[in-house]
């Protein structure tokens, strides 16, 4: 059996007489590596002229480009043998010296070995933990540590788990972000596929909480993702994201009370209930100012499996509150941490507009 080919390459190139250095690519997303055969001994040495500096690039390499450069399969397999300079790290995939590779050689031969060989369009994307370890999370284990490496690709690609190497298939590649010259996933699709692998609870909820308190993607986008990938009814994972939306509220709250501070609005009344006089409960507001009947809401709803029944619960509470009278102003986390002065100005406006409309009735305030 001839594992020096990579799992979707087609046929094989033959070898030509006094090859020339060329520069092979695994398209605008795989390591570029060039090769230029010896022509004695049969070593191979890399090194591509004008493009980025590329230790790794050099060092890790398909079949493919072997081929290329002029060396067959059994060259490779030969080189591969015992006292052998190289080794295969990968189906396809080799790495020119011995000894354990490098966390940055392994990522590398992982994404060489999920690109569609000799094409520019391969899709292929780092995710999970070791994608975390890359955005700098300290909730990841270190890239060393990881016993795998999950990769991102179509669900129609034919690919199979092997090595280090775990495919995760989606429907469709999330935008990605390049770290250190890799193609990442973003960190909410990250955090899914890594929760996916994941049963320590505890390990769940660390990179939940790292995920919102670091300001690296918003609450509802991360639940959304849960929910998509059927992950919030695995036992830990509604715990954690509960104590992560609680939490995210209590941060935005203390936002609330610095926006107000900083930027000189007049002091409301905090966390109240509103109703008619003998009539029903119009709901809890975060802020209130009675006198001008603008209120502030902190709107930091998820998306849950009853997400429309949310939705229209949250639309008829605005609904009863502004017939009542109330200005109510919606304000986010996000808003909140990326551009305060915006949502002061907005709370101010609204405090000025109110004198242009009639009074509203009486209301009877409660503590929440």
């Amino acid at each position: 059996m001839n594992n020096n080919t990579h799992p979707e390459a087609q046929g094989s190139t033959p070898a030509h007489g006094n090859p020339q250095p060329q520069t092979a690519t695994q398209g605008k997303r795989g390591p570029q590596v060039h090769i230029a055969q010896q022509p004695r001994g049969g070593s191979v040495r890399a090194g591509a002229p004008g493009r980025p500096p590329a230790g790794i690039q050099r060092r890790v390499v398909t079949s493919a480009q072997l081929r290329e450069d002029g060396v067959t399969a059994a060259g490779a397999s030969a080189r591969c043998g015992p006292g052998g300079p190289w080794q295969q790290l990968l189906p396809g995939v080799f790495v020119l010296h011995q000894g354990p590779p490098t966390s940055e050689e392994r990522l590398h031969a992982a994404l060489l070995y999920a690109a569609r060989p000799g094409r520019a369009d391969e899709e292929a994307v780092i995710t999970g933990l070791a994608a975390l370890a890359l955005h700098g999370f300290s909730s990841a284990p270190p890239l060393p540590a990881l016993e795998h490496i999950d990769v991102l690709v179509p669900r129609t690609r034919r690919l199979r788990s092997t090595g280090c190497v775990r495919i995760v298939r989606a429907h469709a590649l999330p935008g990605t972000r390049v770290v250190t010259g890799l193609p990442v996933a973003p960190v909410c699709r990250a955090v899914t596929d890594a929760v996916a692998q994941l049963s320590d609870p505890e390990a769940v909820r660390r990179l939940l909480t790292e995920a919102v308190r670091g300001g690296h993607c918003e609450p509802s986008v991360l639940v959304r993702e849960l929910r998509l990938a059927r992950l919030l009814t695995r036992p830990g994972v509604q715990d954690a994201v509960d104590s992560v939306l609680a939490e995210d509220r209590s941060v935005a709250e203390e936002r609330l009370y610095e926006m107000v501070r900083c930027f000189g609005l007049p002091d409301p009344l905090w966390n109240v209930d509103l109703r008619l006089p003998g009539g029903p409960h119009l709901g809890g507001v975060d802020a209130f100012w009675p006198e001008q009947s603008v209120a502030v809401e902190l709107d930091t709803r998820a998306p849950r499996q009853d997400e429309d029944a949310l939705f229209s619960q949250y639309a008829r509470k605005r609904e009863h509150l502004e017939r009542a009278g109330v200005t109510v102003v919606h304000l986010t986390p996000q808003k909140l941490r990326e551009t305060m002065d915006q949502q002061a100005a907005v709370v101010r406006t609204a405090l000025m507009a109110s004198a242009d409309h009639d009074p509203a009735p009486y209301l009877v305030v409660l503590p929440r």
